[in-house]
């Protein structure tokens, strides 16, 4: 699987998301500057890059919860800048996001979290919304019994679950993943990476996933883009990023916790 769409001619692919010359900062600061990407049709994309690089950054500004001061973003297609808000509300509804904390509502349990972007975009009566809901909880692998529960109450692994839920809840074609294993155990994490493969294949998304989890990396990425020097280094597999010559990447690629990694 790993590489398969990177091995792929870029005019038989479909560019979901696409970004050009991107300029972001604060307080005068640039974070990202002159940055392009792209994001294909059904892969796993990997985000990776040192402290600081702007990956979380360059997730929201797609999202639109970032201002850019340049550059150009489409997603499906359409450019930002010359559409309607009405069209970009019906575009924000066809992705999903999961924050690196989950970023669920304290005061209202897993069941009316996930239920939240159903009842404000769908306008559903409560019984059908929360019947849906309960599906979205079941296939982001909680127990039925987690719908009562509040946040406070869940385990990390159940947060990161809860809140997967909820970026399914509408049935989106792009999901947006933000250090979605971080501080997880490694049991944990790798059934998270497995269930994020598993969803993929099955309901045909797009992943992009801002990671610093060499085994995530590894086990379900199609391409990983390395973030550096405000802009994307170079992107590929990993096996193709370990023979890349910056100092950054080297460490990274190829350092001990990479070790163990062999591919023929």
């Amino acid at each position: 699987m790993n590489g398969e769409a990177a091995r792929q001619d870029d005019k038989e692919r479909e560019a979901v998301i696409t970004a050009r010359g991107l300029v972001v900062g604060f307080s005068g600061e640039p974070v990202l500057d002159d940055l392009d990407i792209d994001v294909w049709r059904g892969e796993i994309l990997g985000v990776v890059g040192g402290s600081g690089t702007g990956k979380s950054v360059l997730l929201r500004t797609i999202i639109g919860l970032n201002r850019r001061s340049a550059g150009t973003i489409k997603v499906f297609g359409k450019d930002f800048d010359g559409i309607s808000g009405q069209e970009r509300q019906d575009i924000g509804r066809r992705w999903g996001v999961l924050f690196q904390q989950g970023a669920l509502f304290s005061s209202l349990t897993v069941l009316q979290n996930v239920a939240v972007p159903l009842r404000e975009h769908m306008r559903l009566p409560d019984k059908l919304a929360d019947e849906l809901a309960r599906l979205k909880i079941e296939m982001a692998g909680l127990p039925a019994d987690a719908s009562a529960k509040y946040p406070a109450e869940l385990s990390g692994g159940m947060i990161k679950r809860a809140a997967l839920a909820r970026a399914l809840a509408l049935d989106p074609d792009i999901v947006f993943l933000d250090e979605p294993t971080a501080g997880l155990d490694p049991i944990g994490a790798a059934e998270f990476d497995q269930l994020i493969l598993k969803l993929r294949d099955t309901l045909g998304l797009t992943v992009f996933m801002v990671t610093h989890d060499l085994d995530s990396l590894v086990t379900i990425t199609d391409r990983i883009a390395v973030l550096g020097n405000r802009r994307v280094l170079v992107d590929g597999t990993f096996a193709e990023l370990k023979s890349f010559d910056h100092p950054w990447v080297r460490a990274y690629f190829n350092g001990p916790r990479a070790e163990h990694f062999t591919f023929g």
